[in-house]
């Protein structure tokens, strides 16, 4: 005899607004007083449920801080954007896709990546390695179209391969944004222009 689990969408669906519940409210305190300042208790009174429920239905601090970065870190902008850097026969096509794209994910998700992580970084070892995880990923992504512009030949002479994905990540990475839009407030396009002719400049020989 076999027995089969019983599933309840009602069940299911309150498990999910605990869940997004809980991830507001630590969104909201990290905001106003940092990481470090918030504890588990006070993220469990905000979001009006008991701590044990936000340790089985989140986890911890740094659970809970890696859930909040997930979205920044699997925007459909970033796949879409290699889509199209690997599918354009033009240089310039590629480092103008490129600064969209990576615009468009900083845009998203601005208030936590640069509320939290940039003017006030964690420093817990645990979040260290979350937010290093998702450095590499940006930097595999940039190396995605470093070598789309080495299959089309449209390096300038004098620059290596690996020469070019640490001049693509000076120009497109995060602080090239934090810099422009958040200490000197300059709009998301303005920036983004600026971005990809100083990119171009920078990195091809007809730029």
């Amino acid at each position: 005899m076999t027995t089969r689990k019983y599933h309840s969408p009602r069940r299911n669906d309150a498990a999910a607004a605990t869940r997004a519940a809980i991830l507001s409210s630590a969104h909201t305190l990290f905001l106003a007083r940092g990481y470090a300042g918030v504890t588990i208790g006070e993220i469990a009174e905000a979001g009006k449920v008991a701590v044990p429920t936000v340790y089985s239905s989140v986890g911890n601090k740094a659970c809970i801080l890696t859930a909040l970065l997930e979205p920044a870190l699997t925007d459909p902008a970033i796949a879409d954007t290699l889509a199209a850097v690997e599918a354009s026969d033009d240089p310039r096509a590629v480092i103008e896709l490129t600064a969209e794209g990576t615009r468009l994910t900083h845009e998203r998700h601005w208030e936590l990546v640069y509320g939290l992580f940039y003017r006030n970084p964690p420093g817990e070892p645990a979040v260290k390695e979350i937010l290093d995880k998702g450095a590499d990923s940006y930097v595999q992504a940039l190396t995605r179209v470093t070598d789309r512009l080495v299959a089309l030949d449209a390096l300038r002479a004098d620059l290596s391969r690996t020469e070019a994905i640490d001049i693509l990540w000076f120009h497109l990475g995060p602080h090239a944004w934090m810099t422009l839009v958040g200490e000197r407030a300059w709009p998301f396009p303005r920036a983004q222009a600026w971005i990809a002719r100083s990119a171009r400049q920078a990195l091809l020989k007809d730029f």
